[in-house]
């Protein structure tokens, strides 16, 4: 390696490693999300599956939390630290399939600079450390492609198995791998290789935790994700959010150089045959899936997680390979200069917005019903209205309020969510004595209050009404009801609609 590639690599490393530090920082002074909170509890109770996803979140929450403790930081920290050898599988990618330092530089900058990925591993959900398992599939099936050893589809059998544990996306990888050994003439040999199926076989040890805890929970995480591919009705509107909320998440020069990189590959003008297919099998494959879905049903940004690494390459593919006219020439260089810049600058904004409001005169926006802004302040009001009452159990209504309270309420303080009790099925019952005193109930303030809970208390008494607030603007007002008296079961038990 030269001087000039040498100070190239050694540069990368570091704007990585600031980032990734910028994130750390970020992580700890920010409020968790719902979901974060959700999850969190979940890794206190390590299963082979749940209700609604595989189980690698909790194991990554868990382990950040045995580092970092029980905190805003510990809940995130190995998920931001995933980025590290995340960034390393997109370089090494970028080298095998494209060659050149330049571009395998410009490919691992340009997915750390996107909000996926800034965003996307700041706020740990299962895509996460889907993202992370994806950037290892593309690296090490490039790897076969480099060597031709057989060995490397071991490896390609992990990461598509550490990626089904993430989220049941992954199950995609498997059609774009059949598609780009299809459409390669001198890559069709390894169908007759038990190689392949090997790593099938490698993938499938893996998963097979999440099949037998479905088997033992009536098939219901499946039933309730994979049965989202099912169209019953037909909404189009749902396809027009697709591409403003890529271009969001990807940060739109980085969005131009992937489009402009997808665009050069379909067209041969950068990169060999098996690299190009690979590229595009592994990107347009679960985009076709998620567009389909929108006919029905929204597509959450975050979703298009494991589509990132292929397109990042093509975006570095696009910045330094392919010769374009003068014109769309300068459209390129100008988003690789301030790609990176501009995504930074959106990160930042996204987190000083979410933690103060200030961005938008402290109106309302998307971040504020997610993150648990002021939900400190709540829940020690919340706290002291338990104490002064005497109540023994906190109910909620949802599993979004129930994280919260569990986060931010005492340790140890009794939290369950009253319905919904397939979502808790790992935590195993709680302890009767709990339920049989008074209970606090706690739901955002509704008109008429509650009147299932009448049929189950002789007594529902409203004790307190308490704001959540985001500097002067309330973001929610609770309603805290006294139980008193439980006429059977405090808990829901009804079976989810995936099990009846």
């Amino acid at each position: 390696m030269g001087g000039a590639d040498a100070r190239i690599v050694r540069n990368t490393a570091l704007v990585i490693l600031a980032l990734v530090a910028l994130r750390l920082v970020a992580a700890a002074f920010t409020p968790i999300t719902f979901d974060e909170a959700y999850y969190w509890m979940w890794s206190k109770n390590l299963a082979g599956g749940y209700y609604d996803h595989p189980p690698m979140v909790a194991y990554v929450i868990r382990a950040g939390t045995m580092i970092a403790g029980d905190t805003e930081l510990g809940v995130r920290l190995v998920s931001i630290l995933l980025a590290l050898p995340m960034s390393y599988a997109i370089y090494r990618s970028a080298a095998i399939l494209f060659g050149g330092v330049r571009v395998a530089a410009t490919s691992a900058i340009l997915l750390n600079v996107t909000l996926l990925a800034s965003v996307g591993t700041l706020i740990v959900t299962p895509d996460a450390p889907l993202l992370v398992a994806s950037s290892f599939v593309l690296f090490f099936l490039a790897k076969v492609l480099e060597t031709g050893r057989g060995v490397w589809w071991l490896a390609v059998g992990a990461a598509v198995g550490a990626a089904l544990l993430s989220k049941y996306t992954a199950m995609f990888f498997g059609a774009a791998i059949l598609i780009w050994l299809a459409c390669v003439p001198k890559l069709r040999r390894w169908f007759l290789s038990p190689w392949p199926y090997l790593g099938g076989l490698v993938a499938l040890a893996l998963f097979s935790p999440v099949i037998l805890w479905n088997a033992d929970h009536q098939w219901v995480s499946f039933a309730k994700q994979l049965g989202r591919a099912r169209i019953e009705d037909f909404r189009p509107v749902f396809i027009a959010e697709l591409i403003p909320t890529q271009i969001a998440f990807a940060t739109p020069l980085v969005f131009i150089l992937g489009a402009m990189g997808l665009h050069a590959l379909t067209w041969q003008r950068a990169g060999a045959l098996a690299s190009r297919v690979l590229i595009e099998a592994l990107f347009w494959t679960i985009v076709a899936y998620f567009v389909w879905h929108s006919l029905h049903a929204r597509v959450e940004a975050n979703w298009f997680a494991p589509v990132y690494p292929p397109f990042v390459l093509a975006a570095g593919a696009a910045a330094n390979l392919v010769q374009w006219r003068p014109r769309q020439r300068r459209l390129v260089d100008f988003c690789l200069r301030w790609a990176a810049p501009a995504g930074i600058v959106m990160f930042a904004a996204l987190i000083v917005q979410a933690n103060t409001g200030w961005l938008s005169g402290y109106r309302r926006d998307a971040t504020v019903r997610s993150v648990g802004v002021g939900w400190r302040e709540l829940a020690a009001d919340i706290e002291a209205v338990r104490a002064r009452h005497g109540a023994t159990c906190v109910l909620a209504q949802d599993y979004g309020t129930t994280g919260w309270l569990a986060f931010y309420l005492p340790r140890g303080t009794c939290v369950l969510q009253q319905n919904q009790r397939i979502r808790w099925v790992n935590m195993g019952e709680p302890d009767p004595k709990l339920l049989a005193g008074k209970l606090l109930y706690v739901d955002e303030l509704r008109a008429g209050g509650h009147p299932a809970l009448n049929d189950l208390f002789a007594k529902v008494t409203q004790v307190a009404q308490l704001q959540r607030k985001r500097g002067p603007l309330v973001v929610e007002t609770y309603g805290v009801d006294l139980l008193e008296d439980a006429k059977g079961d405090v808990l829901d038990r009804s079976p989810p609609p995936e099990a009846r």
